[in-house]
């Protein structure tokens, strides 16, 4: 797997160096001038701990919570106060881990990030199915959340059994999510389980729409190396079979298509805190875009608020990128919306789409996997699978070997991929 990434990433770069990590931070982040900015928050206490689920998390204490949350605070106050002014960004994202077992704080963290930056296009957290209750959900909403996201998985409990989750309540979810309305209510769904069939996904997709979202998110299982896991993925053939079955069904039933494994039943609903150009993360594990460098924080809590007591910043590795490196990471993560507007490109990089990757462009119409209309490139169903696959690739070369690494070491000295 890691030759046809390594191949990809020297082609694309046209450059055999690799994408170089190191134990290097700086204590100011030059994000003032960054358009399109995000903010992303992570919260990485769970009740119980999915072996499924590859994400920064441990298992929750109050009173961990509570100091982890205190340096939390501190991390985001010391960035924000850089910045002369409240600097506008465009979403607040909450991630975990379960965000809302730190419901009772999450209306000072939201406060504190207000101080220094004005949110333009809502604020969204994660939920866990048994959080889906009036009191949670009212506590978020007082809060400024507007936007929530709920793992489900799968709502069959032939799934839920192989994923180690409970039984949904789907009566009790509806009533609570009709009681405390928000702007979006999504759902997370896994595909390319053994023996799923589109069946199996439309009936979740159905009751998704039925019970109160108006969003949903279909995501792809992936092995990970380091969880604990035994699941095995569907082969590429059923997959893609079932990939383009459940695209063409949402999209057959009006349901807009707002990325690869997304789609929504209204126009305003969206959920993604991945399409930014540029966006600061704080917390555990959180990781930070800016126009040429990319950083990650330490997976650990307590060296996470070790530093921060230290006056220090968390982040355990940074890559200063190369132009073509960072022309790269845009492309891919801008084409998870099915969509490149290459007059993005242009503004964002200062030069032509077509004068950097014309060549990969001309190909990419030519085998089908995209049409491209005013500079506007959009992904086939071909292509979307396609960039499924590949993504697969990188993630098992790239992010497995990279977390998998910092679950064990808190800083270390350098990562190559």
């Amino acid at each position: 797997m890691s030759i046809v990434t390594d191949l990809t990433r020297s082609w694309l770069t046209r450059s055999w160096k690799p994408f170089t990590f190191r134990n290097e931070y700086d204590a100011l982040l030059p994000y003032q001038d960054c358009e399109n900015l995000g903010l992303y928050i992570h919260i990485p206490f769970c009740r119980s701990i999915c072996n499924f689920c590859p994400y920064c998390k441990v298992r929750y204490e109050k009173s961990l919570c509570d100091r982890y949350i205190d340096s939390l605070l501190r991390e985001i106050q010391t960035v924000g106060s850089q910045n002369s002014g409240r600097k506008q960004v465009t979403s607040l994202y909450f991630g975990g881990g379960t965000p809302a077992l730190a419901a009772d704080r999450l209306a000072e963290i939201i406060d504190t990030c207000r101080e220094y930056f004005d949110i333009t296009e809502g604020i969204g957290l994660e939920l866990h199915p048994d959080n889906v209750n009036v009191p949670t959900l009212q506590k978020l909403q007082a809060a400024g959340v507007t936007k929530i996201s709920i793992g489900i998985q799968s709502f069959q409990e032939k799934f839920q059994s192989t994923l180690g989750r409970k039984t949904v309540d789907m009566k009790a979810m509806s009533a609570a999510l009709a009681a405390v309305p928000f702007e979006t209510v999504s759902m997370d769904f896994i595909f390319a389980l053994p023996d799923q069939t589109f069946e199996d996904l439309k009936s979740d997709i159905d009751t998704a729409f039925s019970v109160g979202a108006n969003h949903i998110a279909i995501y792809p299982f992936i092995d990970f190396t380091f969880t604990k896991s035994t699941v095995s993925a569907l082969p590429k053939k059923e997959k893609r079979a079932l990939l383009d079955a459940i695209t063409r069904y949402c999209l057959g039933k009006g349901y807009r298509r707002s990325s690869i494994w997304t789609f929504s039943s209204e126009a305003h609903a969206g959920y993604s805190s991945m399409t930014r150009d540029n966006f600061l993360g704080f917390g555990c594990s959180a990781t930070t875009l800016l126009r040429d460098q990319f950083k990650i924080n330490t997976f650990s809590v307590e060296e996470y608020c070790r530093r921060i007591g230290e006056r220090k910043r968390p982040t355990s590795l940074t890559i200063r990128f190369t132009r073509r490196q960072r022309m790269v990471y845009y492309l891919f993560w801008t084409a998870y919306s099915t969509r490149v507007d290459s007059r993005d490109f242009e503004k964002f990089f200062g030069v032509p789409l077509k004068r950097m990757y014309g060549f990969e462009l001309w190909l990419a119409k030519l085998l089908g996997f995209c049409t491209e209309k005013n500079g506007v490139y959009e992904m086939t169903l071909k292509g979307a699978f396609y960039y499924h696959y590949y993504e697969n690739f990188y993630t098992l070369s790239y992010i497995d070997k990279m977390w998998g690494i910092m679950r064990k070491e808190a800083f270390p000295e350098s990562i190559e991929l």
